[in-house]
């Protein structure tokens, strides 16, 4: 009869897949490393100093978590899996920049059917490009192996990220201090696509269970059907930063997912203001045209559940408009008008 460590691998957790996991990753994550780390991957917690951040009058933390979604099943059924922790931190560290926040450490969680380190090794690789790219440090996670709850290859994907601002510099956000008047200027960061919102609309009108239709080209696209959608989610972190460095007076930040522009838009102004957004100035990519008319989706419903190319929306003071996106252009985003904030209560008006 089998030891202990024999008798959990037979009943479907592979101990030792599970640390030529960690030594896999760990060549990812130290990628990631930036002052303030004081801990190595494997212990029981991350360890992250604040040392470096005395400059702060009244630092507070910002927190926020997220998954990729349903996304995750296009990875598996293209068996490609290096892209969606790109996802993930995404989800999280666009969050926490809506206040204004610098992410300082990120942590993910992994939940697997069966542990194969290769395929552990290759999402905490995503994972560590998009912490590279926010400019946070990967400080740790889990990898968790489910038989018997999920099939072998299955997996989902969560993360959790920290950041830290100056009280007294956040973003306000419609709060009782919001700068937001009427007149102010809506500028569009442009997404990368997707994102992570609105898969399980998508996948349903994309019919991607049906065999060769990830892999179908299309010229519009320049890619695959399968390309396209697995495009990670932009990473909005440094373009933003940088408008704050710069003195930007930056009123309100929305990120732009799950609910679209009607609900994501409003919750970054103040009681009394509305966002008006000119439908014919959003720069749309093909991919939303190729849903709407495949799932003869209305062009509203597609507002209410996709970005529709802006994966973020930002205000400022007409006198900083200019300014903000020359800087966000100057960052490699493409950021472009696309409205104005009047007064009213119902939120957005897309006209």
């Amino acid at each position: 009869m089998s030891g202990g460590s024999d008798s959990y691998k037979n009943a479907g957790v592979d101990v030792q897949a599970g640390y030529e996991g960690v030594k896999l990753m760990r060549r990812h994550v130290e990628r990631t490393n930036i002052p303030g780390v004081i801990s190595e991957i494997g212990g029981f917690g991350g360890l992250f100093s604040l040392a470096d951040y005395k400059n702060y009058e009244n630092p507070v933390l910002v927190s926020g978590t997220d998954g990729v979604g349903t996304k995750i099943r296009v990875a598996q059924l293209m068996d490609k899996h290096d892209t969606v922790g790109i996802d993930c931190v995404a989800m999280c560290v666009n969050d926490i920049i809506c206040s204004g926040a610098k992410p300082i450490f990120f942590l993910d969680y992994i939940a697997i059917g069966k542990n194969t380190p290769e395929k552990i090794a290759s999402l905490v690789s995503g994972v560590a490009e998009g912490c590279v790219r926010a400019g946070c440090a990967l400080l740790g996670g889990e990898t968790a192996e489910h038989p018997g709850v999920m099939a072998a290859d299955d997996y989902d994907l969560a993360g959790f990220a920290v950041g830290i601002a100056d009280r007294f510099q956040m973003i306000d956000n419609g709060g009782m201090m919001s700068r937001i008047a009427p007149g102010d200027v809506v500028i569009a960061l442009p997404s990368s696509g997707l994102h992570s919102n609105g898969f399980s609309l998508a996948r349903k009108v994309l019919d991607v269970e049906r065999d060769g239709v990830l892999n179908q080209f299309y010229p519009d696209l320049g890619c695959t059907l399968g390309e396209e959608i697995l495009k990670p989610t932009e990473i909005y972190v440094k373009p933003v930063l940088n408008c704050l460095n710069a003195g930007v007076k930056i009123k309100g930040l929305s990120h732009i997912t799950g609910g679209g522009f009607y609900e994501n838009i409003p919750r970054c102004l103040p009681d009394g203001m509305t966002a008006k957004i000119k439908r014919d100035l959003i720069q749309t990519p093909v991919i939303f045209d190729i849903l709407r008319k495949t799932g003869d989706i209305p062009e509203d419903d597609m507002y209410h559940v996709f970005n529709m190319g802006v994966g973020m929306a930002l205000v400022v003071s007409q006198e900083d408009a200019n300014k903000t996106t020359d800087i966000l252009c100057q960052s490699n985003c493409d950021a472009y008008d696309i409205g104005e904030i009047v007064k009213g209560d119902e939120g957005v008006i897309l006209c």
